[in-house]
């Protein structure tokens, strides 16, 4: 899988090194964390069967947080 990984990287021009765990990783952050899909669906996603396990995983993003906020406040 990381030498597939590693041929994409060099398709798209991707310097930085491009492992599973990274990639794993960014899904459950960058693509859909940041996109308002709920943490317990992503669990489930990667297969976790605690959400324990995907908190550590999934590190929120500034950006997010602040539109957490700014959607909080339209509510109230």
């Amino acid at each position: 899988m990381n030498s597939y990984l590693k041929e994409v990287a060099v398709a798209c021009g991707i310097t930085k090194p491009l492992t599973f765990h990274i990639a794993r990783h960014t899904f459950a952050t960058t693509i859909t964390l940041t996109n308002g899909v709920p943490i317990e669906s992503i669990s489930k996603m990667l297969g976790h069967t605690k959400l324990s396990t995907t908190q550590i995983y999934a590190k929120v993003v500034e950006s997010k947080l602040s539109s957490d906020m700014a959607s909080l406040s339209e509510r109230l």
